[in-house]
């Protein structure tokens, strides 16, 4: 008996869609099946809350989701932060900050963070973020193995930097590149 053929997706997650197939709202939000003509089973592997964009895998193999969104497979994102970030809090998300998850304190695993010389080339986003009058922003690289509710938003914040843009660039191997917002590539396979 030969194994069923699933199906997988890279897709780049536009700001303000929705990480799922059906908006159950009243609100008119894009969703994930507004991209693209996916297969029926398909899934977001993690998800990406409304105001964050980047790269997105899909699959129809349940397996493999449960694998990359394990600890043993690292993210990294792209964040632009509230100020000039700092050494200090640098150091101190690199070590594991303390936030809330479901009204419980939780002490964040080690990361790896470093301030991006300069901002990344993204696509303007389609609300505007702030402009300079506000005072400056930086851009730092987050890598984690882990995917509490909102966590890079929550660590940035409790170092004093809050995340003004959040951009996933990485899963594992696999880059955002130069995948433009909303664009979806169906790949044979997703390795892990």
């Amino acid at each position: 008996m030969s194994e069923k053929e699933h199906s997988h997706f890279i897709i780049h997650k536009p700001f303000g869609c929705i990480s799922q197939f059906v908006n159950n709202r009243t609100r008119k939000k894009q969703v994930l099946g507004d991209l693209y003509e996916f297969p029926e089973g398909t899934m977001a592997i993690g998800r990406l809350d409304v105001k964050s964009e980047g790269l997105l895998l899909l699959t129809t193999d349940g397996k493999l989701s449960h694998t990359i969104c394990s600890s043993k497979v690292e993210k990294e994102y792209y964040v632009q932060v509230d100020g000039e970030i700092d050494s200090d809090a640098l150091e101190k998300l690199n070590k594991g900050v303390e936030i809330g998850i479901k009204g419980e304190k939780y002490l964040t695993k080690p990361s790896i963070c470093c301030k991006l010389e300069g901002a990344p080339n993204f696509a303007d986003r389609t609300t505007k973020i702030r402009d300079a009058r506000h005072g400056p922003t930086s851009w730092i690289s987050v890598r984690i193995r882990e995917g509490k509710f909102r966590q890079v938003r929550k660590m940035t914040s409790a170092v004093g930097f809050p995340t003004l843009r959040l951009v996933r660039v990485r899963v594992g191997d696999i880059q955002l590149g130069e995948l433009e917002p909303g664009g979806v590539i169906a790949v044979k396979e997703l390795k892990y």
